[in-house]
């Protein structure tokens, strides 16, 4: 399984630093969102400073939609989803490979998110390891949530449409919880901590994994 998972991941990287598709259409939506907000908020940095935890999880939210329909638009063409069922893959690995490609991919994306956060709304971050581990629980989450949904809507034509439908209700507790873990990071709010928050991100995202490890299977079969 685990062998599968970084073949897997390893083609679905190699493909995207080729194309650069992420790099040419993810990151720039997601950046084009937090400068769309900017602009909205006004120029007091008071209420972007407030608004800044949302707004980046917000962003993360829309760009992984993104970047799993792209992994899965990798292998659409030419019936190459078909050759990768006949591969003899296992298809827990698979499942893996793809959400780790993702991740990674949201990884470097918040990098640059959290930066223009800084730049553009005036944060001030207190504890870097609560973001650090918050950011890389939710990016597991997403990145596993949005591959399992990913395979269910693959095989069909309005899958682009179908996606965010399924995904994005289900990942309202990564941004509820996110959103309250960079809060207590960036001390917005009285007393506010963020070690339950990240707690529910780790719990969503061992969930999330853990079932995907054990459906992927059978909806890659169905689709």
């Amino acid at each position: 399984m685990w062998r599968d998972s970084v073949l897997v991941a390893g083609k679905d990287l190699r493909i995207e630093l080729r194309s650069r598709v992420v790099l040419h259409q993810v990151v720039p939506v997601a950046v084009l969102v937090l400068v769309l907000f900017a602009f909205a908020l006004g120029p007091d940095r008071a209420p972007m400073a407030h608004a800044a935890p949302g707004l980046f999880w917000m962003a993360v939210l829309f760009a992984s939609v993104l970047a799993v329909q792209r992994s899965f638009a990798l292998e659409a063409p030419e019936g190459a989803r078909d050759g990768l069922r006949l591969s003899g893959l296992d298809p827990a690995g698979v499942f893996l490979g793809k959400t780790a490609a993702v991740a990674l991919e949201m990884v470097l994306l918040e990098v640059v998110l959290t930066a223009g956060i800084v730049v553009l709304y005036g944060s001030h971050i207190r504890s870097y390891g609560s973001i650090v581990v918050a950011g890389l629980a939710g990016t597991a989450g997403l990145a596993a949530a949005g591959t399992l949904y990913g395979a269910l809507a693959a095989g069909l034509r309005v899958r682009e449409t179908l996606l965010p439908f399924l995904f994005l209700p289900v990942a309202a507790p990564v941004l509820l919880a996110g959103t309250r873990a960079w809060q207590a990071a960036l001390g917005i709010g009285v007393g506010s901590a963020g070690d339950p928050w990240v707690r529910l991100l780790l719990v969503f995202a061992a969930v999330y994994l853990a079932l995907g490890v054990v459906i992927f299977g059978p909806l890659q079969e169905a689709s």
